[in-house]
């Protein structure tokens, strides 16, 4: 079994992993554009987490990682915990491009487009603020953008719109949850996250 790791999964899989390499999603963009009210972000301040997001003509490259034998069912069993924690991600299998000229199937985790924590419409600055104050169950929300971004360039994966945010979240600082005033929430996602409904 292969799973493709585009965030967290990347440098955090939690489960034994028997082979890595570097793979290609065509047709999804990889986006801060989930509302996160439990790892990084709380319902009353919901962080960002990243996610897939169907789009014509986007591709996005991350790692394809496969799963120790054996393992399958245990690592199904914990991912399920981990990423379905609500109901925004759905559980897909997709076609992967490996780097090595391999053709795979993997399991992945999709935004679903209709949910109330599908935050598609964010520009980079509205994603900057929201990061820059977030923090939930698995720590900061900055945390998670520096980790990802890092690891990614380690790998030689060129993402610019994960380069841009972690430069300007480091330029606007760590506010914690008293900079929640802060936020760059467009008025019609804070009626909407803030009262509970995400």
């Amino acid at each position: 079994m292969w799973v493709f790791g585009y965030g967290s999964l990347v440098w955090n899989p939690e489960f034994e992993v028997a082979e890595r390499i570097v793979a290609r999603l065509d047709g999804y963009a990889r986006s801060f554009c989930m509302a996160s009210i439990h790892h990084r972000g709380t319902p009353e301040a919901p962080g960002l987490v990243l996610a897939l997001d169907r789009k014509d003509g986007a591709s996005c490259t991350g790692l394809a990682l496969r799963v120790a034998e054996g393992q399958e069912a245990e690592t199904l069993a914990k991912l399920r915990e981990r990423e379905l924690v609500s109901s925004a991600y759905l559980e897909c299998h997709v076609p992967l491009n490996l780097a090595d000229g391999r053709n795979i199937e993997a399991v992945a985790y999709v935004i679903d487009q209709d949910h109330v924590q599908y935050l598609g419409e964010l520009d980079l600055e509205d994603q900057a603020h929201i990061i820059a104050t977030a923090q939930g169950q698995r720590g900061p929300n900055h945390e998670y953008l520096y980790n990802t971004s890092a690891h990614l360039g380690e790998l030689g994966i060129a993402d610019p719109d994960l380069d841009w945010l972690a430069s300007r979240v480091r330029e606007l600082g760590h506010k914690g949850p008293s900079g929640l005033a802060d936020r760059k929430w467009p008025d019609r996602l804070q009626k909407r996250v803030f009262t509970g409904s995400g």
